[in-house]
């Protein structure tokens, strides 16, 4: 099928590919038909594209790659509403928030995962503690220099998944 996009102009895409939102992400709760699509080859960043709102994308990515002891349980109701029956079958994206003009300042949301059943292609966002998981994630550590900065001497830095 062929969906507009205002980023991506007209696309197609495989129906079997379209991920169904049980749940509309926080919101956006009548948006429930999404495909993921690679931000750039070789990226970690994806898009998730609203099938049904050309203006609707969000930006995601695996959580794995910068918060690698980043975990959480999903209710047994929310297994069952996403037909999980297997640890495989599961993927989890979080939400990235770019700031205009300042992309080194962008965060993912910890706090609201999107948590999808790969094989069924159903997903929802889980709303967790906020105790525990930030809203707003650097996804770039401060000691990170700016592009062209040189590190200082002995100072490292992750930038997961900025690619």
């Amino acid at each position: 099928m062929e969906i507009a996009t205002t980023r991506f102009g007209r696309i197609e895409i495989k129906e079997e590919k379209m991920i169904r939102m049980t749940q509309g992400i926080l919101g956006f709760p009548d948006e429930r038909r999404y495909v993921l699509l690679p931000h750039r080859e070789g990226s970690s960043f994806f898009w998730l594209q609203s099938v049904d709102r050309p203006e609707l994308a969000f930006v995601v990515i695996s959580p794995f790659l910068f918060a690698p002891d980043y975990s959480f349980d999903i209710p047994d109701a929310v297994e069952r509403e996403l037909e999980i029956e297997r640890r495989e079958q599961v993927d989890v994206l979080v939400l990235v928030t770019i700031p205009a003009g300042n992309p080194r300042a962008m965060t993912a949301n910890l706090l609201g995962p999107l948590v999808i059943n790969v094989e069924r292609r159903l997903g929802r966002q889980l709303v967790l503690d906020p105790n525990r998981y930030p809203l707003q994630h650097p996804l770039i550590p401060d000691a990170a220099p700016s592009p062209g900065e040189p590190a200082a001497a002995g100072e490292g830095h992750k930038a997961a998944g900025a690619g």
